[in-house]
């Protein structure tokens, strides 16, 4: 075959060396140690007749007994790392900012059983619709306890924004971090037993005013005069308990009431005046220069501090000695004050106490309040209606229907009626108002009608000037009976001016009067049945003059 034919051969010899080496290393790598090697892929397993497939390595070859593709061998995942104290916290807070109170008690070790009710009626009772927090910087004070102090900010209704600050506390409970709830986690105040609350305090919200704008002083006395007064609001706060320390508060909102002419302290002043008095009683004030009324303190009833018609009994003195100085009398004019007097076929009148001072100038018979010198005088100057004039025409004695007072005196049918007159008694009738009205005019020089309003209303009385030399003399006058007359020991404040009166009711017990003025103030005190003007009614206007 020559040399061709032996290149051949050898060549075949090598390929067959070379299959026969692949075939021993496939067989080395693949084959179990024990020498039971698996068929190459494509061979028959030695007595089945079924070809196996060895699956490919990536899992996507055909699986064994034609079931399809091997599934993905998926790893396990590496357990997660415990929560932190932080962690913890954080869904705590999550949990209370939605109210899943469920939540919360699942981080909390040892929930109370109570857990969620006592959340539900903190929010509750205290009027809470949303809370916002806000944790801080963490602190580790051990390895196994761990403290997170937040803020935070309730909305408490009908109070606004509720600020507050806590501190969140856990701790390592069998391996994890949980809360360590308390009461005071949910507010400090809680700490201890304490407690929260929402107090309503009514506050005064009346629908009138005084001059300067604010409620009537308590318990004032006025309330038959001006409505509302006792009108009220309510003030909201959040208070700690047992402490009392408010923590929030709302005002009610202002609602401005109506002005009044009423001095805020001059009324205080005249009802404290009435504190402790028994029976029935009065004190009405009024503005000199321009008779708005300043204070009224009624325990009457009905208003009769303005209409009540009451005998004034020497306090009419003033407007009898008015007269008595307009018919030619002057304060130094002598005059008899004699224990008792007659008229002539007449009534008999006697001074209180059955004193007598013989003669004394008209001032002190003022002073002294003699019923007998101006039950005498009246009969000697004053017939024809003088008095009656005096007392109509410019002291308002007389139907006024578009005044706040009311006062009265009838023509003198007799001798006695006209001396029964002149001492306030008899046909004079007079409420406490009209008698503060006749103080004004003296300290003026003019008589004008009270008011409660800032100008006269139509229909009111007109102004009236008195003589100014009889103005003059009746102030010096009225200066001596708290000086040296029948006022002198009733404490009265210096610079008061006023008049007593003790008036006689049949059957009952004396009225006690006094009226006068101080500074721009004028005034009368009535008590019914109150006795003496000098020892009942005059203590009442200096306690009344001095708490101003």
């Amino acid at each position: 075959m020559g040399a061709m034919g032996s290149r051949q051969r050898f060549r075949a010899l090598i390929a067959v060396a070379c299959a026969i080496t692949v075939f021993g290393l496939y067989a080395l790598v693949t084959g179990p140690d024990t020498g039971n090697a698996a068929p190459p892929a494509g061979a028959r397993a030695p007595g089945t007749g079924v070809m196996e497939v060895s699956p490919v390595p990536d899992g996507t070859g055909p699986a064994p007994d034609g079931a399809g593709p091997a599934p993905a061998r998926t790893p396990a995942p590496a357990p997660a790392p415990p929560e932190g104290p932080e962690q913890v916290a954080a869904r705590y807070f999550d949990a209370w900012r939605a109210g899943d109170y469920p939540a919360m008690a699942l981080l909390v070790a040892d929930p109370p059983a109570d857990f969620a009710v006592r959340h539900r009626s903190f929010d509750s009772d205290l009027r809470i619709t949303s809370i916002s927090l806000t944790p801080g910087a963490p602190s580790q004070p051990g390895a196994e306890a761990a403290e997170i102090p937040f803020t935070g900010t309730r909305e408490v209704q009908g109070m606004g924004p509720w600020d507050f600050a806590s501190v969140l506390r856990l701790a390592r409970r069998d391996g994890a971090w949980k809360v360590l709830w308390s009461p005071e986690t949910l507010h400090p105040s809680l700490a201890g037993g304490g407690s929260l609350r929402i107090v309503e305090v009514p506050v005064p919200r009346p629908a009138v005013l005084t001059a300067e704008g604010r409620p009537f002083p308590r318990d004032s006395r006025a309330g038959d005069y001006f409505t509302g007064l006792e009108g009220t609001a309510e003030d909201l706060e959040l208070r700690e308990e047992p402490s009392g320390r408010v923590l929030l508060a709302a005002r009610a909102p202002e609602r401005p009431g109506a002005r009044t002419t009423i001095s805020r302290p001059v009324q205080a002043a005249a009802a404290r005046a009435l504190d402790g008095v028994e029976q029935p009683a009065a004190v009405v004030a009024v503005d000199v220069r321009t008779g708005q009324v300043r204070a009224v303190a009624d325990t009457l009833g009905g208003k009769r501090a303005f209409t009540g018609l009451y005998p004034p009994g020497s306090t009419f003195k003033t407007v009898t000695a008015a007269a008595l100085l307009r018919s030619g009398l002057t304060p130094d004019s002598p005059v008899p004050c004699p224990a008792a007097y007659t008229l002539p076929n007449g009534r008999h009148f006697d001074n209180d106490g059955g004193t007598g001072h013989g003669t004394v100038p008209l001032s002190m018979a003022f002073a002294l309040s003699c019923n007998t010198t101006f039950a005498q005088q009246a009969y000697e100057r004053l017939r024809g209606g003088g008095l009656r004039a005096e007392a109509a025409d410019r002291f308002g004695f007389r139907e006024k229907p578009g005044d706040l007072s009311a006062c009265r005196i009838q023509e003198a049918a007799t001798a006695d009626d006209l001396g029964a007159d002149a001492i306030g008694q008899h046909s004079v009738l007079a409420s406490p108002l009209c008698m503060a009205e006749v103080a004004a005019a003296v300290a003026s020089g003019t008589w004008r009608p009270a008011i409660k309003t800032e100008q006269p209303p139509a229909g009111a009385s007109a102004p009236v000037p008195l003589d100014e030399g009889v103005a003059a003399a009746l102030r010096a006058m009225m200066s001596a009976v708290v000086v040296r007359g029948t006022a002198a020991r009733a404490g009265l404040p210096p610079d008061t001016a006023g008049k007593t009166g003790t008036a006689e009711v049949q059957g009952a017990r004396s009225h006690a009067w006094f009226i006068g003025y101080r500074g721009e103030l004028a005034f009368a005190v009535f008590v019914q049945h109150g006795g003496s003007g000098a020892a009942t009614a005059a203590p009442i206007a200096a306690r009344f003059l001095r708490a101003l």
